[in-house]
């Protein structure tokens, strides 16, 4: 198993939050990483559509995955995101990640979330902080 994949296992499987969101790891390697999860009924507001803290919170697991997958720790310093397509119950969303660069001390990533029709429904742009901790010795 490489190590993206072993950080990811030990992160999600300690990630409450992930779970009930429901996510799947399409992908994982180094400085990437590709998410799948379906939107459900509880997830919705008084418009019934899609919370944004939804696709929010699935870009950031892409994020933190993605970040993390060179086996050192690293956690957000600064995220946004832009919805560009409403969300609706039963949709199925995809996240997508790219790195955009990477130094000792942050890394840059840009990840795009789209539907099951492939049309992008967010882009979310996170900068991590990489510490001096491993993820395994």
């Amino acid at each position: 198993m490489s190590l993206a994949k072993k950080v990811v296992n030990k992160m999600i499987n300690g990630d409450a939050f992930s779970q009930w969101l429901g996510i799947e790891v399409l992908e994982i390697s180094e400085g990437f990483c590709k998410l799948k999860m379906e939107v459900r009924n509880e997830m919705t507001n008084g418009f019934s559509i899609a919370h944004g803290g939804i696709s929010y919170s699935l870009a950031d697991s892409c994020l933190v995955f993605a970040s993390n997958s060179y086996g050192i720790q690293s956690v957000s310093l600064e995220t946004s995101i832009s919805h560009t397509k409403k969300v609706e119950s039963g949709d199925i969303l995809i996240a997508t990640s790219k790195e955009i660069n990477k130094t000792t001390k942050t890394a840059l990533y840009y990840i795009i979330i789209t539907n099951q029709n492939n049309e992008e429904i967010a882009h979310f742009k996170g900068t991590v902080y990489r510490t001096d901790n491993k993820w395994f010795s």
